[in-house]
């Protein structure tokens, strides 16, 4: 797909965004879309090619590390990529409104809010506020690993982005219905703090393969 296709596919909308993290992971970024002229073509509509349901952590900064600019990515950010109401009705914004091909759930080492989740599971103790409720919805995931004898960091990880490429799935029949139909790709990726890589986990609705963890 050419950057001017107006109708990427799944697959089109997934090499864009892999090739950009290529980029950005060797420290050749492009930086496109990220001009004036970017801006003024943008400013009356967005068409974005995907949509990325991420981590609100500082240092996954969606747009950077895919190496992409202004309209390219319609971008919803919890702690811990936790999946409310509001959620799933940007992301069903996003597909049904928008026409973006393709969800990434992107989720990432070190995250305070798995690890928040481990820690209460261990001692007992959750943390206060609102900051409890995070907690609790990562706590499954987190049991779901243990349950398969999947207990690396890593593993645990990449069991809460597939359980939640799953549950959106499940809790959303706009996205079951548009990957049914071939209209969208929805996949879990990892991204990785010290390389800046983003590592495919789950995919639902895209032929491409899933490494196997080593």
């Amino acid at each position: 797909m050419t950057e001017k296709n107006l109708t990427p596919t799944p697959r089109d909308a997934f090499d864009l965004l892999m090739a950009g993290n290529e980029r950005f992971v060797s420290g050749a970024s492009e930086h496109p879309n990220q001009d004036a002229a970017r801006r003024t073509e943008t400013a009356p509509s967005q068409k974005p090619f995907a949509v990325l349901f991420g981590c609100s952590d500082s240092r996954l900064a969606a747009e950077i590390i895919f190496d992409r600019g202004l309209g390219d990515l319609f971008v919803v950010r919890t702690a811990g990529h936790v999946a409310g109401t509001e959620v799933l009705g940007s992301l069903e914004f996003g597909v049904a409104v928008l026409n973006a091909p393709l969800v990434v759930v992107l989720g990432h080492d070190s995250c305070g809010a798995v690890a928040a989740a481990c820690s209460a599971l261990e001692n007992g103790q959750t943390p206060g506020g609102f900051v409890r409720d995070v907690v609790e919805r990562v706590t499954p995931s987190v049991l779901a690993a243990r349950a398969a004898g999947r207990v690396e960091p890593d593993e645990i990880l990449a069991e809460h982005i597939e359980h939640t490429v799953d549950l959106l799935l499940e809790r959303s029949r706009i996205l079951a219905d548009a990957v049914a139909e071939g209209r969208l790709g929805v996949v879990g990726m990892s991204y990785r703090l010290t390389d800046g890589s983003a590592q495919l986990v789950a995919s639902r609705g895209l032929d491409v393969p899933v490494p196997t963890a080593s």
